[in-house]
């Protein structure tokens, strides 16, 4: 027979084996025959090079050693999911669906406990695996995922040209025990637990040592555009046809209540289950539900995560010191007699604020219970009070003063947090000039909390906008910083300054303003003058701006060190506004445009970005320049004011979108 041919032959022999044994949970042939043709494949292989496939069921083994795994963008955003842990949870998250949906089916999964993984398929062949990263983007292990024998490298059926799949990697208990006794027996350390054995293992560099740990995968999603159902239930189920593995513990719901019944039963036999979980995963099943309750900034609104009641353990609290963030936030940390929970050794956890401590009435000495939030960080929820001591356990009393920089602490009747307001804390210095280089602000390699306290300490880097006035021959004389170090920090120093507005409105680290908030405000203000000169009113007229955004925003601005730092990166080549985008038609030119309310067939950034597209311009507010007030639901009541009386025209979207004509 022709070699390739008979390679072919064999590869789809194996993969079909490999389908029934790790999907299927079946066996057709014994091992020895198993084994047989997979060697004949490997010798053949070897044979004729010229016929090599990355996606050959002999990559199973491993065998690819990388230096470092490539970054690349998730084509859709691999989204968190909010919590509940209470039956009332779930009936507030049925009620907020059915403000949208009469009659919502939902579909329930079992949420195991390993680590996400994003597969791209492109004509029945695995062409990528991402791992969540920072949910925008991630990197590509797909080495690592080829060793793994319940993920499909070729598939069959009738699949989609090209489409994501998501799916949990695990390892079952019966596979770690056995891990840990061989390593054991190699006088090598034993891992904690299987999650973070499951995480670690598909990040290693060396592809054989990952076919050793014996991973596993279920699949729970898919996406594409050319989904063969319209409901998320038999879509999933369907892909079991093409070579995944679903879990059988997999149920649809006709109502809230049947999915209730369901999270108790489900919580009663967890613990003989063959591998971990943390909860279940509560879905609106209809497709066209789903995008109709949309997303928010961080989680979609069609779906939840019901989390089961965690371990908890009890330990000593032998002392609480005190962290200084960024913000000037002072955080009370326990430092606990170490203790065993959930496979991690717990040493340290967070106090929160005074309100929390106070609440809970926690001491030193006092005796205190753990848990894990979320399987992870480890959290007080209550004390021992049968068991204090009162001769060596005493009332708590919240410093007054900055650990930092010994400034008075601050704390407003509405927060309850303290806070330090020196602007100079050598402390918040450093955390603000490190949250300004983070991957996700401004992503300046090179420069480690420790390089920046050295700089702070020679008097380099006093504020986030010395960074750009670094030069080699200040940072070539200091210790540990050899030349390609330093190359390599000004490098990207420089490389920064491509960074577009809302990046570097993020990096300010002002009060609230996270990386949806920046971008939001960035594309609505459109540079840095017109957000700093913008009232209490404009400001929370803008999507998803409340009072406390607008309050911090108008506090930022209004401290004259934090200007001077603005006017510094300016000079330095900073990009303080948008760039306009390119004009699809002047239809709209010369024409001045307020846009205010919630909109039915398009979000209010989308409206503006098509009135700019053609021509037209986009003010906050009203003037006798204004052409059109184009408003949605709820307007603001200012703005349609203002318009009456300088007798702007006020249109309603479809207007709009009738009058010039547009598509949206």
């Amino acid at each position: 027979m022709d070699p390739q041919k008979k390679i072919d032959l064999l590869r789809k022999e194996i993969e079909k084996h490999n389908y029934y044994y790790y999907v299927k949970d079946k066996s057709i042939i014994t091992d020895l025959e198993f084994d047989n043709l997979l060697n004949e494949l490997i010798k053949l292989e070897n044979k004729y090079p010229e016929f090599f496939d990355d996606n050959s069921p002999t990559n199973k083994v491993g065998g690819s050693v990388v230096n470092s795994f490539t970054s690349h963008e998730h084509e859709y955003p691999m989204l968190s999911l909010s919590n509940s842990y209470s039956e009332q949870d779930l009936l507030d998250f049925d009620k907020r669906v059915k403000k949208e949906i009469e009659n919502p089916e939902y579909v329930c999964e079992l949420k195991f406990d390993g680590v996400s993984i994003s597969l791209e398929y492109i004509n029945g062949k695995l062409s990528k695996a991402l791992t969540r990263g920072d949910g925008k983007r991630g990197d590509d292990v797909i080495s690592n995922i080829r060793t793994i024998k319940s993920i499909p490298l070729n598939l069959f059926g009738n699949y989609p040209s090209k489409f994501i799949i998501r799916g949990e990697i695990f390892i079952k208990k019966h596979d770690f025990n056995e891990l840990n006794l061989s390593r054991k027996k190699n006088n090598l350390d034993e891992f904690s637990n299987p999650r973070n054995t499951a995480s670690g293992s598909i990040k290693l560099q060396d592809s054989r040592e990952v076919a050793k740990r014996k991973l596993s995968c279920f699949f729970y999603s898919i996406l594409s555009d050319e989904l063969p159902f319209n409901n998320h239930y038999e879509n999933v189920i369907q892909c079991e046809n093409w070579g995944f593995k679903i879990s059988n513990d997999i149920y649809l719901s006709k109502n809230i209540s049947d999915v209730i019944k369901l999270v108790n039963i489900i919580d009663k036999k967890k613990n003989e289950l063959p591998y971990e979980i943390d909860g279940i995963v509560i879905k609106v099943n209809s497709i066209n539900h789903q995008n109709k309750l949309g997303y928010t900034s961080k989680f979609p609104r069609w779906a939840i995560a019901y989390k089961f009641k965690t371990q908890s353990t009890k330990t000593k609290l032998n002392s609480i010191s005190f962290q200084v963030g960024r913000t000037g936030a002072i955080t009370p940390v326990a430092n606990l007699k170490p203790v065993l929970l959930s496979g991690t050794i717990i040493k340290r956890a967070s106090l929160h604020n005074f309100d929390y401590i106070n609440k809970l009435d926690i001491r030193v000495n006092d005796y205190v219970f753990l848990e894990k939030g979320g399987e992870i960080i480890p959290k007080i929820t209550g004390v021992d009070y049968e068991n204090r001591d009162s001769d060596i356990c005493e009332k708590f009393i919240f410093i007054d003063k900055c650990p930092s920089c010994n400034s008075n602490l601050e704390k407003k009747d509405d927060e309850a947090n303290y806070y330090c307001n020196n602007e100079h804390c050598p402390t918040k210095v450093k955390g603000s000039i490190e949250h300004f280089i983070s991957r996700k602000a401004m992503n300046i390699d090179g420069l480690g909390s420790e390089t920046i306290d050295l700089l702070y300490k020679k008097g380099l880097l006093l504020n986030i906008s010395d960074l750009y006035k670094l030069n080699k021959n200040e940072l070539i004389v200091l210790e540990r910083l050899g030349e390609k170090s330093v190359d390599n920090i000004l490098f990207a120093i420089e490389e920064s300054k491509k960074n577009p507005f809302e990046k570097v409105l993020y990096a300010l680290g002002i009060r609230h303003i996270g990386e949806t908030v920046a971008k939001k405000l960035a594309h609505t203000f459109k540079n840095i003058n017109i957000l700093a000169k913008a009232s209490f009113d404009d400001l929370v007229e803008t999507d998803e701006i409340g009072d406390k955004i607008a309050n911090s925003l108008i506090k930022y601005f209004s401290v004259k060190n934090n200007l001077i730092i603005i006017n510094e990166l300016i000079k330095s080549g900073l990009s303080f506004k948008i760039v306009n985008k390119e004009v699809k038609s002047n239809i709209l030119t010369n024409k001045l445009f307020v846009v205010s309310g919630v909109f039915e067939s398009i979000n209010r950034e989308n409206l503006k970005n098509i009135i700019i597209e053609n021509g037209g311009k986009i003010t906050n507010s009203i003037s006798k320049k204004t052409s059109y007030l184009v408003i949605g639901k709820n307007p603001g009541p200012s703005k349609i004011k203002n318009a009456e009386k300088l007798n702007v025209q006020i249109i309603k979207e479809y207007e709009f979108f009738t009058k010039y004509k547009l598509k949206n």
